[in-house]
C-alpha cells in the first residue's frame, strides 16, 4: 500500500470517528485475504484492520459491507467487528475494522456459539430480503423484498445466480429447467417461518475467536431471510462441532427434518462458488438437483 495519500485517508477516517488525533506509525501487509488485500495500521490510539480493493470493480462494495456489520453488532447477539469508516483514495475504497486478535476458543465456546446465532435469528424482519442490494464475496447480490421465502429464495438467490453462471458458460440451460421444477416445490419444502436476521455466509472462515475465546463473526453478506440458510451453509464444509447445534437447538429449536432440507439451502452458495471458481461445483449442483 502506497505510504502517503491512503495512510492520510486512513489517519483521517479514524480522527473523524475517534473524535481525537490520531498517528499512524506503520501500515503491513496480510496474508489470506482471496479478494481483497488486507493490512494491520498500528498507531498511538491502538491497531487497526483494513481491507480494500479497486473502487471501480466493486463499487460501494466495502460501504455495504459496513452496514450489514453495523445491522448484525446491532442485534447483540454475537460480537462483530466495530467499524471505524470506509474512505477513497488513489482508486482505491478501504474498510477500516477494529483489528480482533485470535485467541483460543473457551471449553463451551461451541453451544455458546450456537445459542449466539439463534439469538441473532430472532432479530425479525417485515419481509424477506433487505433494503438495499449487497455482495456475497465479490459478487452482487440482489435483495429485493418478497412475502414469501419461496418466492425470495428463488428469484433473488437461486435464479440470478444460476442466470450468471449459465451467461457465463460455466452452466448449461438444462439447470435452469430443473430449477424451474425445484421451484415449484419450494413452499412444500420449507416450513412458514418469519424473516430472520442472517449473516449470509456463515462458513468456516468467516469467524475466530477472540482473545476471551468467545465467537466474532464477519465478512456477511446480511439480509432478512429462512434461518436455515445460515445453519446449512455452517454444514457446507465439514460442518461446525456437533454442540454448535445442540446449542442452537436449546436457544430455539428447529422445525423436524432441517438435516434434510440443508442441501436445498446450499444450492445458493454452491451456485456462488459455481460462478467464483467453476471447477467440480457445477456437478455439485447438479447432484442436488438430481435429488429433488
Amino acid at each position: 500500500m502506497s505510504d502517503h495519500p491512503l495512510k492520510i485517508a486512513i489517519q483521517s477516517a479514524l480522527e473523524d470517528s475517534l473524535k481525537f488525533p490520531v498517528n499512524i506509525t506503520t501500515i503491513r501487509a496480510l496474508n489470506g485475504g482471496s479478494v481483497n488485500s488486507t493490512e494491520v495500521v498500528e498507531s498511538d490510539q491502538g491497531t487497526f484492520f483494513i481491507k480494500h480493493n479497486r473502487a471501480s470493480q466493486h463499487p460501494n462494495m466495502f460501504k455495504l459491507e459496513q452496514r450489514g456489520l453495523e445491522l448484525l453488532r446491532s442485534a447483540q447477539a454475537v460480537r462483530v467487528p466495530v467499524v471505524y469508516g470506509v474512505v477513497e483514495a488513489e482508486g482505491q475504497e478501504i474498510l477500516i475494522l477494529e483489528m480482533i486478535d485470535r485467541g483460543t476458543p473457551h471449553y463451551d465456546f461451541w453451544p455458546e456459539f450456537g445459542m449466539q446465532l439463534a439469538r441473532l435469528h430472532k432479530t425479525e424482519g417485515n419481509a424477506f430480503g433487505l433494503d438495499y442490494d449487497n455482495f456475497i464475496s465479490s459478487i452482487p447480490q440482489s435483495n429485493t423484498k418478497a412475502s414469501s421465502w419461496p418466492e425470495f429464495f428463488y428469484n433473488q438467490r437461486l435464479s440470478p445466480m444460476l442466470k450468471r453462471a449459465i451467461d457465463s458458460g460455466k452452466a448449461d440451460i438444462e439447470l435452469s429447467k430443473q430449477l424451474e421444477r425445484l421451484a415449484t416445490k419450494l413452499e412444500e419444502i420449507f416450513p412458514k417461518e418469519k424473516p430472520s436476521l442472517l449473516h449470509g455466509d456463515l462458513w468456516g472462515g468467516n469467524f475466530i475467536s477472540d482473545l476471551s475465546g468467545d465467537a466474532v463473526i464477519f465478512d456477511p453478506a446480511v439480509y432478512f431471510g429462512h434461518r436455515e440458510m445460515d445453519l446449512a451453509m455452517t454444514r457446507l464444509f465439514g460442518g461446525f462441532d456437533p454442540a454448535f447445534y445442540q446449542g442452537y437447538y436449546e436457544e430455539w429449536a428447529l422445525e423436524p427434518g432441517w438435516e434434510e432440507r440443508v442441501a436445498i439451502c446450499n444450492l445458493f452458495p454452491l451456485l456462488v462458488h459455481v460462478n467464483l471458481f467453476a471447477g467440480s461445483y457445477i456437478q455439485s449442483v447438479r447432484n442436488v438437483l438430481n435429488r429433488f
